[in-house]
């Protein structure tokens, strides 16, 4: 199982349609929404944190890519 920890206050963050494809990822993640305290680059930059790991991109597009990929190595 993946924990997966998302800002909904931070300003680049939108939940409506970043968390749909982060669920097409795996079935094995666990979203949840509350402050990760990453307020002051959270106001340009999409962050959450994949089981307590920082993920840090300027799209949505990134931020995917990033979260597949460190999934992709956990299972290696």
């Amino acid at each position: 199982m993946y924990k997966i920890e998302i800002c909904d206050k931070c300003k680049a963050t939108n939940i409506k349609t970043l968390v749909p494809k982060i669920k097409n990822i795996s079935k094995d993640i666990d979203i949840q929404i509350h402050c990760i305290q990453f307020c002051g680059i959270g106001r340009s930059k999409i962050v959450l944190l994949l089981n307590h790991i920082p993920i840090i991109g300027d799209t949505e597009d990134e931020v995917i890519e990033k979260i597949t990929k460190k999934i992709q190595d956990y299972k290696n």
